[in-house]
């Protein structure tokens, strides 16, 4: 959930007394009126912080830690798990990857776009999922699983519902704000290299594996788009 408007004027006092909010909107490119109708609201989203710690110097992890909805982001005793780096690996990576351990040609060694990419919401929450991850979710949050999968689907998730996710995985908190783009893999706390020491762990089969599992799903979103778009034109087609 957004952050409570009080407690973000206090984080804020706290991290920068003597900035004025106009200065502090100056620096982080936050528009003045978009905070003005958050604080008005009584919830500031989470970009926000985020965007004030960042030019301030600050991991925004520290600051969204300090707030009862993402108490224990900090823990670093929950590392990402070798599944959900390799979920944060992009599918042009993974087969760049399977070329060049094919000898087809290629860097073995090139380095991996930055997370996230098209499909990283869904990838990592198919990397955490024992089956049941989505019921559980729906339970402690009240958000119904069709509405959570829909959030899949267009590749993202609010906030507190990737903490939820991970709090019902039992994974580092995190990781899913990672894969939403919230914050950086840096700012997680993940180590240097890890997503590419996690690529290089795949046997060829793994990799092979999971790049034919990647391309099938994307070929089936494409069909998605095909047919969506063709009722689309048919429509106009019809209004004539």
């Amino acid at each position: 959930m957004p952050l409570p408007a009080k407690a973000f004027q206090h984080w804020l006092h706290s991290v920068a007394p003597a900035t004025s909010t106009a200065d502090i909107c100056r620096i982080s490119g936050v528009k003045r009126t978009t905070l003005a109708q958050q604080l008005v609201r009584g919830k500031v989203a989470e970009a926000t912080l985020v965007s004030i710690s960042r030019a301030l110097g600050l991991n925004p992890v520290d600051g969204l830690a300090g707030f009862e909805s993402y108490a224990g982001l900090r823990d670093t005793s929950r590392p990402p798990t070798q599944a959900e780096l390799v979920s944060q690996i992009a599918t042009t990576d993974l087969l760049r990857a399977v070329i060049a351990r094919t000898g087809g040609g290629g860097e073995a060694t090139a380095a991996l776009s930055p997370a996230p990419h098209a499909t990283s919401v869904r990838n990592w929450v198919d990397a955490i999922d024992d089956g049941d991850v989505r019921h559980r979710v729906s339970a402690a949050t009240g958000v119904a699983p069709q509405n959570f999968s829909a959030q899949l689907t267009a590749n993202r998730l609010a906030p507190e519902l990737a903490v939820a996710t991970s709090r019902a995985a039992g994974v580092g908190l995190a990781g899913g704000l990672v894969a939403t783009g919230l914050i950086t893999e840096a700012e997680a706390g993940w180590a240097p290299g890890a997503r590419q020491a996690a690529l290089e762990a795949l046997s060829d089969g793994e990799l092979a594996a999971l790049a034919g599992d990647r391309l099938q799903a994307l070929g089936k979103a494409l069909r998605r788009q095909e047919q969506e778009q063709a009722q689309t034109e048919k429509i106009w087609e019809n209004l004539g």
